[in-house]
């Protein structure tokens, strides 16, 4: 027993000196005995939902015995606290979306990474003076891929970073439609009558993205699906004015409040091109998102005329961004403005997208004159109708004068049959 004493305290006095005591004090997030093949459950878990994270923190979180509190762990810049648990639960548990918490969003190429920290601020203990424990700031991110389909699956936490991956497709789906006057569905038909209002619908399906706002920057109406061609009509322009608004005989606008951040609904009054007699419309418009924490800006607007009241109206933001639609030129309010998120993700490919409706046709109204009848004046009958009564009078006297014939050889010799029977009766 003697022997193996000294041969004890020789071991830890080398340990001393190597500096592996440190090593030993640190925290042990992942567990593991390789003599018995156990792998413990780690102090800090993640997992990534489709649109939200979980993060389990076990209260003995430096592996000493000692539990930490849940009101000395929080997330994130924002300091979120954890979900209501059992104060005897010996794991605490965060879940948040994932853009919730002051959580930063990175763009690569291939993926979309959202990172956070989880932060331990130990609590004085009974004496002010003492702190029996360190502050600690864990990295928390979640990778979600932008491109391909791969099955889920889960990626074990690591110290730096800890991360867990669920695999989705990430592309955002424009898309523009007409709808019903109602808005509860999509339109079947494409046909209008002048006069008629258009209903449309901008939307983008953002998927595991943070939350979009999605804008129509711009639109024009064409004769053909190249919205190059000309002649050409500008609908909206100006990053979001609806220009087609000012006119005296129109009530196109956009529809506030909107049904959800990534939809926008507007109107636009039936038309067609003066000097052009083909009905076919095509509607090609510029489509774009913003991040939801964004503030609507010049660049970045829905904007509406009001004829009576002579101003230009946002659906959403303050006033003062709608006052460059009058101007002609809309810009930032200032190089110090918060950046847009394609800005700051250097993407704009994957955040903007050209879309056209069409072809749109549209007819002149039932009581009007309908083209090629302009000339047309107090109702005199075309060639068609014309021909169409001359024939029908044709008809009737032809009928007219074989009926008149059939009777005149009828009644001409009504007696002359019987006349010569009786004159034979005679000769007899």
């Amino acid at each position: 027993m003697g022997l193996r004493t000294v041969l004890a305290s020789l071991l830890l006095l080398w340990a001393f000196q190597n500096g592996d005591w440190a090593e030993t004090k640190s925290p042990s997030w992942i567990i593991q005995d390789a003599a018995l093949g156990f792998s413990a459950p780690p102090v800090v878990a993640v997992l990534c939902k489709n649109d939200r994270l979980v993060v389990s923190v076990n209260r003995d979180f430096f592996g000493t015995g000692r539990l930490v509190r849940a009101s000395e762990l929080t997330l994130g810049p924002a300091a979120c606290a954890p979900v209501s648990s059992d104060p005897l639960s010996k794991r605490i548990i965060f879940e948040v979306a994932l853009h919730e918490c002051g959580s930063k969003l990175q763009m690569t190429p291939d993926s979309l990474i959202y990172s956070t920290m989880l932060h331990y601020a130990p609590s004085l203990s009974w004496s002010p003076m003492v702190l029996r424990s360190s502050s600690v700031s864990v990295p928390i991110q979640c990778e979600y891929p932008r491109r391909d389909n791969v099955s889920s699956r889960a990626i074990r936490p690591t110290w730096v970073p800890f991360r867990s991956t669920l695999s989705r497709e990430q592309r955002l789906r424009f898309s523009l439609r007409l709808m019903e006057d109602d808005w509860s569905t999509g339109r079947t038909s494409s046909a209008f009558q002048l006069g008629d209002l258009i209903h449309i619908q901008a939307d983008v399906y953002t998927g595991y993205h943070v939350p979009l706002r999605l804008f129509v920057d711009s639109c024009k109406a064409t004769l053909t699906p190249d919205p190059a061609s000309v002649p050409h009509y500008v609908v909206i322009d100006f990053n979001g004015c609806l220009v087609d608004g000012q006119s005296h005989d129109s009530s196109s606008s956009f529809v506030s409040p909107r049904p959800g951040q990534n939809v926008l609904h507007f109107m636009i009054d039936s038309f067609m091109f003066a000097q052009d007699a083909r009905n076919e419309i095509y509607i090609a418009c510029h489509l774009k998102v913003t991040a939801i924490d964004q503030a609507p800006s010049p660049l970045n607007k829905a904007c509406s005329y009001n004829l009576t009241a002579d101003e230009w109206i946002p659906v959403e933001g303050p006033r003062d961004i709608c006052s460059c639609c009058k101007m002609g030129t809309c810009t930032s309010f200032s190089s110090s403005r918060k950046r847009s998120l394609s800005e700051e993700q250097g993407n704009h490919s994957e955040l903007e997208a050209d879309l056209m409706l069409g072809p749109l046709l549209f007819y002149e109204t039932e009581n009007g004159p309908t083209p090629g009848h302009e000339n047309n004046i107090g109702g005199i009958p075309e060639w068609p109708e014309l021909l169409l009564g001359l024939s029908i009078g044709m008809a009737a006297t032809v009928c007219l004068t074989i009926c008149l014939i059939l009777g005149s050889r009828r009644y001409k010799y009504p007696c002359s049959r019987n006349d010569k029977g009786f004159s034979h009766s005679e000769i007899k």
